[in-house]
């Protein structure tokens, strides 16, 4: 039975659980870029849902069709171009296609070719922009020209043809931020990712609540949290580092060692109770984690208390 919610890692992964032709795919550096008219789709096409580990871009100069995500579904016309990333599950389908031009990439392309500040620079690749836009001639000129430039590279077997297609694909970003997200600021941002945020926060308060008072046990993992709110956990991570400053990890740190320290100054409490009721299977993993933070163990930390 096909899986009918497939979590992509490439767009090679998502064309062969999609049965469609994978020969124009190098996935040896996380990139692609090609005409989907060489696939040879049999129209009128549609996918089944699917959740991606990439960033994709569609420039259509001939073609239409439509793409689903969460409830929202938008229809695909000449002369525009839309732009997905690591989100949500969704779904694609084609009615026509003539020239349209797919550019692929993951993170680790985009910092090793581009720059490992990659979300300062172009903070909207984490956006929830997902309603596909058309573009004037001119925008569409200027943008078709990079790409095809991309293409034509890509194409080729330069042993330098991943740096230059990374120094062309900041230029299309550059154009792209102009057109599209001149103003924009993640911070301010009231979109999905501000409330991908706020339910971040709001459930690790949660979690730790239910976790001081025992009604849970185990201390989530980024995977949970990204579960929780149907998330990829890297995309999870790359939209509470780039809005908040700080890795999620750090968040998580944090909370806990606030946690625990609320605890150890509840002295009827023994570090045996606190350290099962964080999680941790053994009082030394707590007490290396704790001290790991705050340069004290616990023990230490509870004496300074009776001392103050």
């Amino acid at each position: 039975m096909e899986d009918l919610n497939f979590e992509s890692n490439s767009l090679l992964e998502l064309y062969t659980h999609l049965n469609l032709t994978v020969n124009l795919i190098d996935a040896t550096e996380g990139f692609s870029v090609f005409n989907l008219k060489d696939i040879g789709f049999k129209l009128p096409y549609q996918s089944t849902s699917y959740r991606p580990n990439f960033f994709s871009f569609l420039f259509i100069k001939d073609g239409s069709g439509h793409y689903t995500i969460d409830e929202y579904t938008f229809e695909v016309k000449p002369h525009s171009v839309y732009f997905t990333n690591p989100s949500n599950y969704r779904t694609f389908g084609w009615d026509k296609i003539e020239e349209i031009y797919l550019i692929t990439f993951d993170e680790t392309f985009l910092k090793k070719y581009i720059s490992k500040e990659i979300f300062d620079y172009f903070p909207f690749l984490l956006t929830e922009k997902i309603k596909p836009k058309t573009v004037t001639d001119e925008f569409y000129e200027k943008a078709e020209h990079i790409y095809l430039q991309i293409h034509s590279e890509y194409m080729t077997n330069s042993s330098e043809k991943y740096k230059i297609i990374g120094h062309l694909l900041a230029v299309l970003f550059y154009r792209i931020k102009e057109y599209f997200w001149q103003d924009y600021d993640p911070i301010y941002e009231g979109n999905r990712s501000s409330q991908i945020v706020k339910s971040f926060k709001q459930l690790l308060e949660k979690h730790y609540r239910d976790l001081s008072s025992d009604q849970v046990e185990t201390v989530f993992r980024v995977q949970d949290y990204a579960n929780a709110q149907n998330l990829h956990p890297n995309y999870l991570s790359s939209v509470i580092k780039t809005k908040t400053g700080k890795p999620i990890a750090t968040w998580i740190a944090e909370k806990t060692i606030s946690e625990a320290k609320s605890l150890l100054k509840n002295s009827s409490i023994s570090i045996k109770e606190i350290t099962y009721k964080l999680g941790f299977s053994e009082t030394a993993h707590f007490s290396n984690y704790f001290k790991k933070h705050t340069h004290t163990t616990p023990v230490q930390y509870r004496k300074e208390l009776k001392v103050k």
